[in-house]
């Protein structure tokens, strides 16, 4: 369970931001909104979903990004660029793209990340020298790095390395740690790599592989960061597969025909000696099929992406953020897939939900908390993004949220009047023909 990112000189957002996921204090109602969880005596609470919203260009989809590149690096164990260029977010293969371009003095780049997992409170801060905007030859440096577990540091490394007490965590640590102690924290200071996360190479391999092995498996698997989810698509892998075969896919095709957004089967085909079976509309009385591009909507193509991805959430209890999850899809069957992370007897494992969205639909009625509602502009004066939560605001049982926000009373909405630009077009057009008619 995601109880909380930071984040601070990544890309617009130049100032320490908190994306966070604990409810808000004197919120009352929707408490089926609220995930519990236990760490030893101590009870924490998390929400289920949060939308972020915000015009253009604000920064919505750099908070997601943010999460990406993080996850990325801690998982790559170093801050060197990576090679693979598919990647939608080229933030997290391409370092230099991080820093906020404006700034001219290089300044960290900070993140960190409060989690549950395991019946372990897990606290990872990392703050990394990346140089300035696209300072392709800077010397990289790990400037900070911290691991707390149950809210007692584990390791802090700044100017150095330092091991704190390590008896809460003593059923982890490496069999032969408690006989060698001394000498194996002394080799560990003394081969610090600037590059390197201390985490992911020196405490995995001389303290403890089992607990980095429960942080890696859930930033890997249970913290699901789809960046720019219009471009993907899914791909199914068969391990045995048979040429020329056709899959079809029965819990998908229910599903998609619940919403009515399809009316024949779907399913995957594998064609050739490629384990990769690809997307197909199936005609099962005529024996055939076709690519799902050439058959399907737009709209049926990303609800057959993403509700694989919705499933694998609720089933592993997973955090999934997503970057314009209803770009094509009916608001109406996006408010039925939030209402389901809601849901205690669906929700069971404390799945979570985040997306950015344009849409306001969901601000009117019941459906989100305040503290569940996220708004991300930029500043004037210094472009720089920040964000706050509509639980900032004193507002009154009987407010109207939704047309307060379309007023522009809580900000987060775009500033422009395109009438002005299309006026000054249309008197250029008119300029250019009057001068061709002189000619």
């Amino acid at each position: 369970m995601l109880l909380e990112f930071r984040m601070s000189n990544y890309k617009s957002f130049k100032d320490e931001t908190v994306f966070s996921l604990v409810p808000a204090p004197k919120q009352k109602g929707l408490d089926y909104s609220i995930l519990h969880a236990t760490v030893g005596r101590k009870a924490y609470k998390g929400l289920c979903s949060a939308v972020i919203y915000g015009p253009n260009a604000a920064g919505k989809t750099n908070i997601i990004g943010a999460m990406d590149s993080f996850k990325t690096i801690v998982l790559r164990g170093n801050i060197r660029n990576d090679d693979d260029k598919s990647m939608p977010n080229a933030a997290a293969s391409a370092l230099e793209l991080i820093p906020n371009n404006t700034e001219d003095n290089a300044l960290p780049v900070m993140f960190s990340i409060r989690f549950i997992v395991n019946g372990l409170l897990i606290d990872y801060k990392i703050g990394l020298d990346l140089g300035t905007f696209l300072a392709v030859d800077y010397k990289r440096k790990v400037v900070f790095e911290q691991l707390s577990v149950n809210e007692a540091p584990i390791f802090t490394r700044e100017n150095g390395l330092k091991i704190h007490d390590l008896s809460g965590i003593k059923e982890w640590l490496a069999n032969e740690f408690e006989q060698n102690a001394d000498s194996v924290i002394a080799i560990a200071s003394a081969n610090l790599n600037d590059e390197e996360l201390f985490l992911m190479n020196g405490f995995k391999t001389m303290f403890s592989s089992k607990l980095v092995s429960i942080i890696s498996e859930w930033l890997n698997q249970q913290f699901m960061v789809i960046y720019r989810s219009d471009a993907m698509q899914l791909i199914r892998k068969f391990t045995d597969p048979k040429k020329k075969s056709i899959y079809v896919e029965k819990t998908l095709t229910e599903a998609a025909k619940t919403f009515g957004i399809n009316s024949n089967a779907l399913g995957y085909v594998v064609d050739g000696d490629n384990t990769e079976a690809k997307l197909c509309s199936i005609f099962e009385s005529e024996g055939k099929a076709i690519p799902a591009e050439l058959f399907e909507s737009y709209g049926t193509i990303r609800f057959v992406n993403m509700f694989p991805l919705v499933v694998n959430a609720l089933m592993n209890g997973s955090t999934l953020v997503v970057d314009e999850f209803d770009a094509s899809l009916h608001p109406m069957a996006l408010m039925n897939i939030i209402n389901i992370f809601h849901n205690d007897e669906v929700n069971i494992h404390h799945a979570q939900l985040i997306f950015n969205t344009h849409n306001p639909i969901y601000l009117d009625g019941e459906l989100l908390r305040h503290d569940q509602i996220v708004m991300v502009e930029k500043r004037r004066n210094d472009m720089v993004s920040e964000i706050y939560s509509l639980a900032d605001y004193k507002l009154r049982p009987e407010e109207r949220i939704l047309k307060n926000y379309l007023n522009g009373k809580y900000g987060a909405l775009p500033h422009m009047d395109l009438e002005i630009a299309f006026k000054h077009i249309l008197e250029r057009e008119a300029n250019n023909l009057e001068s061709s008619k002189e000619q």
